[in-house]
This record gives structure tokens, C-alpha cells and sequence, in this order.
């Protein structure tokens, strides 16, 4: 019989799963908001994911989601430095238009240019972040979902409450050393009557942006072109977000209902060329959206959700910058999804789903001759999974069709295709402790509105990328044992990926004149490797390691007569890793954290002249909390980047040297 939970139950949750595990095997565990069904758990995931929570988020000291996503392995982040820089992220060197980012169980989307900007989003009520290579471990899910590359599943706290208490109440403060970082933020929960629930939550932040980098380049020759010390200019920022969220039980389901706002003005810094130290650019971004979801079992077999989203994204873009071409622009997006997500249990183990989305999207704009872009979007999904007792199979077929309207041009003939995904898992022993798995996926990504339409540079007969992916791993995993020993789990994939008809940016011959064109072709092998182990040698006294390690060898194949012919393509390291170290003794937390990012090549040709030089950077974290009646208080500082290495995430975008950060955090 399946049992149905809501998230923000998290007592009950722990109830039912110790139940269920102890007659047996899961078939599937998942989070309420995301539409989890949950059946006879066995923790066994069809597809490999990777995952932080809560305690180890606090523990990192990060502001943001993309600073947290560093520790996950086949990740590569282009990072502009500071608190307010953009950063956006790619999984196994794919690109980031092909990474679909989720947010309680909604996709972030961005048609205008495909990318989403994770320091947007903050880690300050964020339970976990998991990351799946594919697609989600679960058929119960929106047709869209099957669609990407790779998806980010960003899960944020969900009401919690103790025995005879109605509220939960929860403040932090925040200050870093670099660019003068003040951040504060405040998460209220209320339960409302024995089946509704709500929370509030809050946050803002200032900054200067000012920090000292060293600026050192060489010529080509070998001697010392630049070699000096500095301090970022225009990279001040503030921002205000709110989030209200509502959460309901009823007979045979649930629902929930979320409102999400964000507001900035930030400076950007540029990049540092020629000896110019200063940019005269400045960004404000106002993204607002509303979603909600409702479940609903119609019988033992059969259930069905229903989810909605709509967005309003307002950018504003000035360059003051007097030696280039002056630029105030405005961009307003605009977005509606529906979805409707349907699993039947056919026999005992053995599901199937129908899914269908539709998703509309609108791009206004200031600019000249500018074409108001519209997109329609249907996704039609059937998927499949089975649980035995020695293989776990999952697979699913898309169809994506897609047609764009613009205006003063010609219509689009409509984009349809069909993409396949097959995911297996076996467990030659009979038992979750150890597993193979191995997984074939195609998948593709439409064109964004900037790389058609932008004007005298998009492109509207551009074709979709596609990309193919191959993987085959195994993980093994115990947490059975000494009583001072906890889990303990190593997990190794091999992947080899394809990406056909890559857009890329092409000169019409005109100075300072581009068009896009299918030009790109890129073959991706690689290797990644996690290792975790949780000890207890005493009653107070824990370890816990993590560490990642990641191979790839990403080649432009485009064509034998050009000159950057199988080079690695630009940004993407050979050997990259991390390492997180965590050690507590009651109330006392330590945490060192080591990122290391290997040698790299910043454009197409692997030159001398376009050599990157690797990076790494040690943090170290330091927490205490003690408890005082009815009131919790959690101390902390940390240090980031503990030898005060100079280095660039992207060139010419230098990163602050060391820094420090205090905070205190309060909870009723």
C-alpha cells in the first residue's frame, strides 16, 4: 500500500520510513513538493545523483547556491568574482542552457539567454541541493522534466514543529571581509491549523564589492607585462528577496502555493584589459513568480498532479562607458506553465506515467528594431519504471514541440522531436550496498531568444543542439557496522558525451558584426568520483569526509581544418577535485573545505598565449552553538581562501584574496 507524506512533516517522515524499511524495500523516496509518492523505501535511486544538506550547507559558509554547487563533482562554474558577480554553471561541460535548475520542484527558466543565475539565490533556507546527471530517479514528475541534460533540484526548508509549538522563528546575520559583505535574513513558520501550515522568509544584502587583487600578466616573449595591486572597482550591490510559501493536507493528497520576489542593483566590474581598473556598467533585475502544485491519489493505483508557475523577469542594463558604445536597455520576460503529471501502478513494483506541459514565453525589449519574440512550448512524456529485487529500470520518451512567433518576420515552421532516456541499475548481491548502473540518454535545447533574434546578431534559422549522453558507473555503500562507524559509500562514473549542431558566435565578415550558426560539434569523455565516510569514534565526537575528483577531456571536433581542431574547449580543466573535511564535538563545529581546478585554456586554440593557470583555495569554518532555555544561537567565522592565492575563475575577472566572515544566527 503506498504511503503518502507531506514534506513539512519531517517527523512523520522518519516515522514511516523506519516502518517501511523494516518490512522491506523502497521503491521510491521522494519530497512531497516535488510530488513524491512514496512506496515501500529502499533508498535505491536509478539515477546517480548527488546531494548537500542542510548541516553541510551551514557548515561551507557559503552566500550562495552556485558557491555551494563547487563540491559537486562533473560541475564547472564561471564565477566573475565578487558577491554580486554572475554565476552560472554547466554539468559535464554540456553548457548551461542544457541544465535545467529547480526550484521546489519548478523549473528556473530563462529564455532570453538560457542561463540562470545561481548567486540570485540564497543558501539561508535551503534544506538541500541535489544534483542528477540524466534526469530525476522518479517517472511521478513533469513531462519537462525528462528533457534536460542534467537538472539542479534546490529544496528549501518546509515547516517543522515540535510537539505544542505553533511557530518557529529563525534570524541570521552576516558580515564578510570582501567588498564589506552585510547580508541578514529571517524564516518564520506558522502552523496555521492541524492540516495548513505557512512560512515567511526574508532576506537582504549590501555590499561595496571593493576588494584588493593582485594583477600580474606576462608577454609573450616571457617578460612581465603587468605586475601590480588593486582593488575592485564597481562592484557594489544590494538586493532584497521574499518568499512566502503555503502548505496543505487533504484527504488522499496535498498542496502548496509559492510567492518568490527579488530585487538588485549591482555594478559590474568588467573584465581588466589594457590597464583599465573601472566599467561604467550597472545592472538592476526585478524576477518575480508565483507557483503552486496539488496531488491528488484518486485510489491505491492511480494519482495524479496539477502545477502552475508564472514568472515576470525585468532587466535593466546600462554601460556609461564613455570609450564604448553607450547602452540603456530594458528586458522584460514573461512566462506561464501548466502541468499535469499522472503515475499508475500496474502491478507491484512496476509503474508507469503520462505527463503533458505547456509552457508560453515572451521577450519585450527597448532595443532597435527589436522582433517581441514568443515562444509556445508542448512537452508530451511517457515513462516506465520497474524495482525487482536484482535490476531497477527506468525509461522515458519526450516529445518536445516548440513554435516561436516574432514580429516583422516570417514564422517559424515548428521544432518537434522525440528524445529517448533509458536508466538501469542491478544489484548483483540482492542487496543496496553495492550496484552497477549505466544510462543512454538524448536530449536537446532550443535556441534562446538572444542567439535568434538579438538584433543584427541572432540568427532565425538556427537549429536545436542536441546532445547524447552515455554513462556507466557503480556506487558502494554500507551503513552497517561498528556502532563508531557510519556510512561509508564510493561512487565512480565513466561518461562520454556528444553535443551536435552547438551554436557558436561566427564573424559576417563587417567589423564588429556576428551571427550565429551551427557550427559546433564537441566530444566529452571524463571520469568522476566521490568518496563520503561519517564516523563516531565517541558519543560526542564525529568525522565526516567528502571528497570528489573529476577527469574530462572535452574536444572541439567541429572540423580537421581548423586550427583549434580536437583542443580542449575554452574554461573546461582536465583534472579538478574537492574535499570537505568536518569534525564535531557537541556544540562545537570545524570545517576545512579544499577546491582545486586544474590548468585551462580561455579561448578555442590551447596556446601558450591562452594558457589559464590552476587554482585552488582552502576555507576554514569554525561554529558554535549552545542552546538557553527555548532559544538556540549559533555562532561562526571563517576564513576563505586561507593562503590568499591570486587567481581568475574566468580571465581577467580576478577573485579576492583572503577574507573573513562572521555570523550569528538565532532560532525560537
Amino acid at each position: 500500500m503506498r504511503i503518502y507524506v507531506l514534506a513539512f512533516m519531517s517527523a512523520a517522515i522518519s516515522c514511516c520510513y523506519s516502518q517501511e524499511h523494516a518490512h522491506g524495500r523502497l521503491d521510491s523516496v521522494q519530497h512531497v513538493r516535488e510530488v513524491v509518492v512514496v512506496s515501500k523505501p529502499s533508498g535505491r535511486d536509478v539515477v546517480p545523483a548527488q546531494r548537500l544538506n542542510g548541516e553541510q550547507l551551514e557548515r561551507l559558509g557559503s552566500y550562495s547556491v552556485a558557491d555551494a554547487m563547487r563540491y559537486f563533482s562533473g560541475i564547472q562554474i564561471k564565477d566573475y568574482g565578487g558577491v554580486g558577480g554572475i554565476k552560472t554553471i554547466n554539468v559535464r561541460s554540456m553548457g548551461s542552457s542544457h541544465l535545467g535548475v529547480y526550484y521546489d520542484g519548478v523549473e528556473l527558466g530563462n529564455a532570453q539567454n538560457g542561463q540562470v543565475d545561481l548567486g540570485q539565490f540564497s543558501l539561508d533556507n535551503v534544506e538541500e541541493i541535489a544534483l542528477y546527471n540524466g534526469q530525476k530517479s522518479a517517472i511521478f514528475q513533469p513531462a519537462s522534466d525528462f528533457g534536460n541534460a542534467g537538472s539542479v533540484y534546490i529544496r528549501t526548508k518546509a515547516p517543522s514543529f515540535a510537539a505544542g509549538k505553533p511557530y518557529n522563528l529563525k534570524t541570521k546575520v552576516k558580515y564578510g571581509s570582501s567588498g564589506e559583505v552585510w547580508s541578514f535574513s529571517s524564516l518564520y513558520e506558522q502552523r496555521l491549523s492541524s492540516a495548513v501550515s505557512s512560512s515567511v522568509s526574508v532576506g537582504a544584502l549590501t555590499a561595496t564589492g571593493k576588494y584588493k587583487f593582485r594583477y600580474r600578466r606576462s608577454n609573450t616573449d616571457g617578460t612581465t607585462a603587468y605586475d601590480t595591486t588593486a582593488v575592485r572597482q564597481n562592484g557594489d550591490m544590494w538586493a532584497i528577496r521574499a518568499e512566502a510559501n503555503l502548505y496543505g493536507m487533504m484527504n488522499g493528497g496535498n498542496w502548496m502555493f509559492k510567492a518568490y520576489t527579488y530585487n538588485s542593483e549591482r555594478g559590474i566590474p568588467g573584465a581588466i584589459v589594457n590597464n583599465v581598473w573601472r566599467r561604467g556598467e550597472r545592472q538592476w533585475d526585478h524576477n518575480t513568480f508565483f507557483q503552486g502544485s496539488l496531488r491528488k491519489e484518486f485510489s491505491e493505483r492511480f494519482s495524479s498532479r496539477l502545477t502552475a508557475k508564472y514568472a515576470y523577469y525585468d532587466t535593466h542594463y546600462v554601460n556609461n562607458d564613455t570609450t564604448t558604445m553607450l547602452i540603456d536597455n530594458y528586458y522584460k520576460q514573461q512566462e506561464v506553465y501548466v502541468s499535469l503529471a499522472n503515475v499508475y501502478e500496474i502491478l507491484k513494483g512496476w509503474s508507469a506515467s503520462v505527463s503533458y506541459d505547456f509552457k508560453w514565453n515572451k521577450l519585450n525589449s527597448d532595443l532597435r528594431n527589436f522582433v517581441f519574440p514568443r515562444r509556445y512550448s508542448h512537452y508530451v512524456s511517457v515513462a516506465t519504471a520497474y524495482d525487482g529485487k536484482v535490476v531497477k529500470v527506468q525509461g522515458s520518451l519526450l516529445g518536445t514541440f516548440v513554435k516561436d512567433n516574432a514580429t516583422n518576420q516570417a514564422g517559424r515552421s515548428a521544432v518537434s522531436m522525440v528524445t529517448p532516456a533509458a536508466f538501469v541499475s542491478v544489484y548483483p548481491f540482492s542487496s543496496p550496498a553495492f550496484a552497477l548502473r549505466a544510462f543512454a540518454k538524448k536530449s536537446f535545447r532550443m535556441p534562446t531568444f538572444n542567439e535568434l533574434y538579438y538584433t543584427e546578431v541572432g540568427n532565425a534559422s538556427l537549429k536545436p543542439e542536441t546532445a547524447i549522453q552515455y554513462n556507466l558507473g557503480f556506487v558502494l555503500s554500507t551503513d552497517s557496522g561498528p556502532s563508531w562507524l557510519g556510512r561509508l559509500s564510493l561512487q565512480a562514473d565513466g561518461y562520454y558525451n556528444t553535443v551536435h549542431d552547438k551554436v557558436v558566435a561566427y564573424p559576417k565578415g563587417q567589423q564588429f558584426r556576428w551571427t550565429m550558426l551551427n557550427l559546433g560539434r564537441v566530444h566529452i569523455a571524463g571520469v568522476d568520483v566521490q568518496a563520503q565516510a561519517d564516523i563516531r569514534p565517541a558519543r560526542h565526537l564525529g568525522l565526516s569526509a567528502r571528497l570528489q575528483y573529476t577527469f574530462q577531456q572535452a574536444h572541439d571536433v567541429t572540423s580537421p581544418s581548423l586550427s583549434y581542431y580536437e583542443d580542449q574547449i575554452p574554461y573546461i580543466p582536465r583534472h579538478s577535485g574537492s574535499a570537505i573535511i568536518a569534525l564535531s564535538y557537541k556544540g562545537l563545529d570545524f570545517n576545512y573545505s579544499f577546491i582545486y581546478v586544474g590548468e585551462r585554456y580561455s579561448q578555442q586554440e590551447n596556446i601558450p598565449v591562452n594558457h589559464v593557470q590552476p587554482w585552488y583555495t582552502s576555507d576554514l569554518g569554525l561554529t558554535y552553538r549552545v542552546r538557553i532555555g527555548k532559544v538556540e544561537a549559533r555562532f561562526a567565522v571563517e576564513v576563505n581562501n586561507l593562503f590568499s592565492q591570486d587567481y581568475d575563475v574566468i580571465l581577467n575577472y580576478p577573485m579576492p584574496k583572503r577574507n573573513y566572515a562572521a555570523s550569528v544566527e538565532i532560532t525560537i
